[in-house]
């Protein structure tokens, strides 16, 4: 058993990068629009980078990690540390400078598309997905991570380096379209190991006495394949000649079988999630060879901004201190999904307010558990707040428990097929856009004087009419089938809906990394959520008066806004998503009402809280799906309902796709199609659906051959007035000049494939 007069450390998994006011944000976007000089973008970039050390180390914490910021994505700069440079942009390498480089693989171009941009764990972040296949060869570039170290070095502060851990690395990548059959990432793992070793040795020599090595890959289920890779890896690199100390961590959720295979290895320290993958300290004291770590124990969330619970952290805490003596309290993963301060929110609610912790605050709940553990917790300690408990609306309350299943059943497919098509007479393979056009500097404009009181509401609505008159003409030019309003009165689509409901605390620099320079606000769902009254049906009435042409009610989804918000924890997700629903479902009734006959519930992040293993996955879809049907079961047979999904190939979530019961589902799924074309063929998604054929996200405009290829091929697994044209997602981070040409090419594959289908009937 530990003494109690043991002093126990303190540290974080990393933390924010993109500055307090998106100093990154605007000085990459000046940058990439002509507007600022690299040299002023690295200026910013090293700017914030040694406030950050600097900071963190004038906090308390015993060490301070390093290597924690990019100018767009962490994962791609791990796979350039090592060299690894996609075969496809070789041919560029020679021509660009490095920076240029890096940003043409994040962002693409016209002639090379960019990276996949995909999901992060269970986060809500997207990184770009590297790509490697047989001839992709490893080498060391640490001049950048080996220049911040020996600056922080020259200040009096040693870094922690953090880096990618090599398995997950190759996890996270994915095979180049042109590997050799039967290729795996995992068949890279001895050269790249090799390069880690001589990352290793640079860093001894510089004086480092420990790197992070991240290894997210393992909180997931694994193959007995890929556990045995993280086997022979860190039993080799704990072999390394010269190396400073190893902390492997396991951030967003438990590392199950993989902890016992790191805890057998030479690996001098551990870092564990114990929020979202916690284990009493008895089952940790059952792990052979654990008692011999160092154990970075993750207990501050580094996910959510409620305020740690530090009487019921300390007590955890103290009993992992009586089995486990070498202790470092710890956050559960990295800060970068939090905001940076609390403090520079003045006009927070107080009960709200006094609840939270952003990144800053949680380094403080680090530092003073650490002191706790070691010395005992102050009175004052004891008394901050801690619970989420607000005052419940009755209402609410009522309605959710008056719920029935039959309030989440509609009538048929096939009745509403039929219904459908003799109300709106839409061609076979309509084609539309996702809900979203850019945002003008005139609407941005018009919000913000709005809110700062310098705008009238009358002259406000008619500048966003102004806007969404342009947008309808322009779709009308392209040939669109079905339109959208552009959503230009819409800051974000969870932030919008969420002003409009009580139950949403918002903040004014609450900003947290999407990826690259995008970065969004999530508010705090805190209460009771209750629609004050209709959401949309302004704008988008207006938007249909304008044309002959069905619009799209554009509505945000119940499991979206949940995982897309800061949720309070004192009632199960379930029932927070149940209480959304129902708002959502007046909304659908509500723009019935105005004769709106298509309306899209977009549900992208349906599959960002589906859990990582197995075991609690069919639980989750089953109340995601009931909530979602709880939304859309109130419509009319003769109205349309869509939604908009992010892709995955998982059956179970397939499966709840096919569950969800909507008349048309538009699918992320321009890199990934072939898995949404299987399930087409297999039957195992029987309503409309839309492929999604080219990425929103990227600058690089699609030509029609190529468009008419992905839809034709969707066109062998589903017949022709089930299936439909749309980009990926929504267009607002592009530029008209961009999505133009883009969507007059879809336009014309469409129609391309219809007149071979028509033709194919006349010959029949």
């Amino acid at each position: 058993m530990s003494s109690s007069a043991a002093t126990y450390g303190s540290s974080i998994l990393g933390y924010p990068r993109i500055g307090p006011r998106r100093e990154l944000k605007r000085a990459l976007e000046a940058y990439w629009h002509g507007q600022g000089t690299q040299a002023e973008l690295v200026a910013v970039g090293r700017e914030l980078q040694d406030e950050t050390w600097r900071e963190l180390a004038a906090t308390g914490l015993s060490q301070v990690p390093g290597n924690t910021f990019s100018f767009y994505d962490h994962v791609l700069d791990n796979a350039l540390l090592f060299g690894a440079v996609p075969t496809r942009f070789a041919p560029l390498q020679g021509q660009l400078n490095e920076l240029d480089f890096y940003f043409t693989m994040a962002r693409g171009r016209p002639d090379f598309p960019p990276l996949e941009l995909v999901r992060y764990i269970d986060t809500n972040y997207y990184y770009r997905q590297p790509e490697l296949d047989q001839g992709t060869e490893f080498s060391l570039h640490a001049d950048a991570l080996m220049d911040e170290f020996a600056r922080a070095k020259a200040s009096g502060i040693e870094l922690r380096p953090v880096v990618l851990g090599p398995v997950s690395l190759l996890l996270l990548s994915k095979v180049a379209a042109d590997a050799d059959e039967g290729f795996s990432t995992l068949d890279l793992l001895e050269p790249l190991l090799a390069q880690y070793a001589a990352l290793f040795e640079k860093l001894a020599k510089a004086g480092a006495t420990c790197i992070q090595l991240d290894e997210p890959a393992f909180t997931q289920d694994r193959t007995a394949d890929e556990l045995d890779a993280l086997r022979r890896a860190y039993t080799t690199l704990s072999h390394a000649p010269l190396r400073p100390r190893l902390l492997v961590t396991g951030p967003y959720g438990n590392l199950g079988e993989a902890l016992p295979i790191l805890a057998a290895t030479k690996v001098e320290a551990l870092g564990l999630d114990l929020v979202y993958g916690k284990v009493s300290a008895d089952r940790l004291a059952e792990i052979p060879g654990l008692k011999r770590k160092r154990i970075y124990a993750g207990v501050v969330n580094g996910r959510n901004v409620w305020r740690s619970d530090n009487v019921s952290k300390l007590a955890y805490l103290s009993s992992l201190r009586d089995v486990i003596p070498d202790l470092v309290v710890s956050t559960s993963c990295s800060l970068m999904h939090v905001p940076y301060d609390v403090l520079a929110e003045w006009d927070l609610d107080g009960d709200v307010a006094d609840r939270l912790a952003f990144a800053k605050q949680k380094v403080g709940e680090v530092v003073s558990l650490a002191k706790a553990l070691s010395e005992g917790p102050s009175e004052r300690w004891r008394k901050k707040p801690t619970s989420v408990h607000f005052k419940q609306k009755h209402e609410v309350r009522q309605r959710v428990n008056n719920i029935k299943e039959a309030d989440r059943v509609r009538a048929p497919y096939e009745e509403r097929r039929v219904a459908q098509q003799q109300k709106l007479n839409l061609p076979k393979v309509p084609a539309t856009t996702l809900g979203s056009f850019p945002q003008s500097d005139a609407a941005r404009s018009a919000r913000y004087e709005l809110v700062e009181g310098r705008l009238d509401r009358d002259e406000y609505v008619k500048r966003i009419q102004d806007e969404i008159e342009r947008t309808i003409r322009l779709q009308e030019d392209i040939g669109l089938d079905v339109l959208v309003h552009g959503e230009h009165e819409r800051n974000d689509m969870i932030q919008y809906f969420a002003e409009l409901m009580d139950g949403f605390a918002f903040t004014h620099n609450g900003w947290v990394q999407a990826y690259g320079s995008r970065c969004v606000r999530p508010p705090v769902l805190y209460g009771d959520v209750l629609r004050r009254g209709p959401m949309t049906v302004e704008w988008i009435s207006y938007a249909q008066s304008l044309t002959d042409r069905p619009v799209k009610g554009m509505l945000t989804g119940p499991i979206t806004m949940l995982a897309r918000s800061f949720v309070r924890q004192d009632q199960p997700l379930h029932e927070t998503a149940d209480q959304l629903a129902l708002a959502i479902r007046d909304e659908i009734a509500d723009l019935e009402a105005a004769g709106i006959s298509i309306i899209q519930v977009d549900e992208p992040a349906i599959r960002e809280l589906l859990p990582l293993r197995a075991g609690g996955r069919t639980e989750y879809l089953d109340w995601a799906v009931d909530a979602f049907r709880l939304a859309t079961g109130g419509a009319k047979p003769g109205t349309q309902i869509h939604t908009h999904l992010a892709y995955t190939s998982q059956a179970s979530v397939v499966d709840a796709i096919e569950r969800m019961d909507c008349d048309v589902t538009a699918i992320v799924a321009t890199r990934s199609i072939s898995w949404v074309l299987e399930a087409i063929k297999e039957r195992k998604l029987t309503h409309g659906v839309g492929p999604g054929v080219y990425e929103s996200r990227s600058a690089r405009i699609p030509d029609i051959d190529e468009l008419d290829e992905l839809l034709s091929e969707a066109a062998k697994s589903v017949e022709l007035d089930r299936l439909w044209a749309n980009p990926d997602g929504g267009l607002k981070t592009r530029h008209y000049w961009q999505l133009e040409p883009a969507l007059r090419n879809m336009v014309a594959a469409a129609r391309r494939l219809r007149r071979r289908g028509e033709q194919a009937n006349v010959a029949s």
